[in-house]
């Protein structure tokens, strides 16, 4: 990844309040103080990209676990004000409880990228709660993002982790347990529900204001037009870049597990992970949350919950463009989902679409995996690249499910498709076996960390993701408007 120069741009700050009054979006706070702060993780990769890998540890953790501001930057954290529906009941009692925006800067594409972060103390929404983030999630979500890149989803990528020396009571984990302070850089932090706070408090006028920050920083060859015409259209590509999204995360096998309205924002870019999942198999029932006890987010749910999630903000935007307008563009989700599952999984593939029946392929290539039960990820690494990997995928621990009928048909097919830079065959990754990311290897990179502060597993990992990303060679973080474009 290039490096590029520091480019701060803290463009929210044209959202402030007038002096003495209170922010509609936002409120200024403070970060907590932490006892101890210990280096874990930072992604120098990304820092290089965004012009902070020149920062030595010691900065870094004056910055990303004591919160001096950035040169140039915010001059103090801020937590953003939104509501949310949460397992589709509305609840006006949320916010960022336990992360705050620190900064806001521009990489070599020129994305405004924001600076985030989780477990960074209490804000004037932590409710009951104490603010705080385990190490365990700090692990947890590093490794998740990590995957996701290397597989091709548009991502938020976790920026830095460190350890804050405090113990934490949690239900779900043995407790004590060790905390820690994570570090987000995402492109933008305005999730659907800060919309839905704003039509719940029937300010209109901040919800303009709101939408037209957004077009400026994501889509600004929109600015210029008639307040409704742009505003239906930025809606537009706001559904188009979600539909990508959920084509992604079904071509990556995973599941989030809480597509709340709060957990999705106006980029497309997949953020904030909790008890995520990735698949073992092709199950469209398979859950990420012991909690989602009737399955509203289960892995082949997860594309209905982004259609109800955007027809929640859609709602949000009555006051500025036709309700009709507004569920002419809903209505375009179904195509735009075929779309970009057509896409994803062709990409993950490695073969190009021939544009004949192309959805269908994958409809039933997905029925397939599910009937005999085949790990999800092995299909793709043994069928890189289609008919150029017929020798692999005959050597592979599953060639005979491959030489059974009920494949025939989807074997001409693969063999029907022109294999995307073969040459990617010749990475050494393809020579091993698949990096998986499944629920008992996340315990087993965690357990010595937690028993004897053993990293050599989690660092291991890394690097096999590492491997695995140079291989496939997914651009996961080029920014497109949308599919449209």
């Amino acid at each position: 990844m290039p490096k590029t120069a520091y480019r701060p741009d803290p463009k929210i700050a044209a959202l402030a309040a007038r002096e003495g009054e209170a922010s509609p979006f936002f409120d200024p706070v403070k970060p907590a103080r932490f006892p101890d702060a210990i280096l874990r993780y930072r992604n120098n990769r990304w820092a290089h990209a965004v012009g902070l890998g020149a920062l030595g540890d010691a900065a870094w953790i004056d910055h990303f676990a004591r919160f001096k501001p950035l040169e140039n930057n915010l001059r103090e954290p801020l937590a953003l004000r939104y509501h949310g529906h949460q397992f589709r009941a509305y609840n006006p009692d949320i916010g960022d409880g336990r992360g705050f925006l620190f900064a806001q800067l521009r990489d070599g594409q020129d994305r405004l990228l924001d600076l985030g972060t989780k477990g960074s103390g209490l804000t004037p929404y932590s409710r009951t709660a104490d603010g705080r983030l385990t190490l365990k999630g700090g692990v947890r979500e590093v490794l998740a993002t990590e995957m996701l890149e290397a597989l091709g989803v548009y991502t938020s990528k976790t920026f830095s982790i460190i350890e804050t020396g405090e113990a934490l009571i949690r239900q779900d984990e043995p407790s004590p347990t060790r905390s820690c302070v994570l570090v987000r850089l995402g492109h933008g932090h305005i999730r659907f529900g800060a919309f839905q706070r704003l039509a719940y408090e029937g300010d209109s006028a901040s919800i303009s204001r709101l939408a037209d920050y957004c077009i400026e920083v994501f889509d600004p060859d929109l600015a210029g037009l008639d307040e409704a015409i742009r505003t239906e259209q930025w809606f537009a590509r706001v559904v188009a870049r979600t539909a990508r999204l959920a084509g992604q995360w079904m071509a990556a096998g995973f599941v989030h597990g809480v597509l709340n309205t709060d957990n999705m924002n106006v980029a497309g870019e997949s953020f904030d992970y909790g008890p995520w999942r990735f698949l073992p198999y092709t199950d469209f029932s398979f859950t990420a949350a012991y909690f989602d006890q009737t399955g509203l987010y289960a892995f082949g749910r997860q594309p209905d919950a982004a259609l109800w999630n955007l027809s929640r903000f859609g709602g949000t935007l009555v006051s500025l463009v036709a309700e009709d307008r507004l569920n002419a563009v809903l209505q375009t989700f179904p195509a735009l989902f075929e779309r970009t599952m057509i896409e994803a999984f062709f990409r993950r593939l490695g073969i190009a679409p021939s544009g004949e029946k192309d959805f269908e392929f994958i409809v039933a290539l997905l029925q397939w995996m599910e009937n005999t039960g085949i790990a999800f990820e092995r299909l793709f690494f043994d069928w890189f690249c289609g008919k150029a990997s017929v020798l692999r995928a005959g050597a592979s621990p599953n060639a005979k499910l491959y030489e059974g009928s009920d494949f025939a048909t989807l074997r001409e097919r693969l063999h029907s498709f022109d294999p995307v830079r073969p040459e990617r065959l010749a990475h050494p990754y393809f020579a091993g076996e698949p990096t998986t990311m499944l629920i008992d290897e996340v315990e087993a990179i965690w357990s010595p960390i937690a028993q004897s502060d053993d990293w050599s597993a989690f660092d291991a990992r890394l690097a096999s993701i590492d491997m695995m990303r140079t291989a496939l060679g997914f651009d996961a973080s080029a920014w497109r408007p949308s599919p449209n474009f």
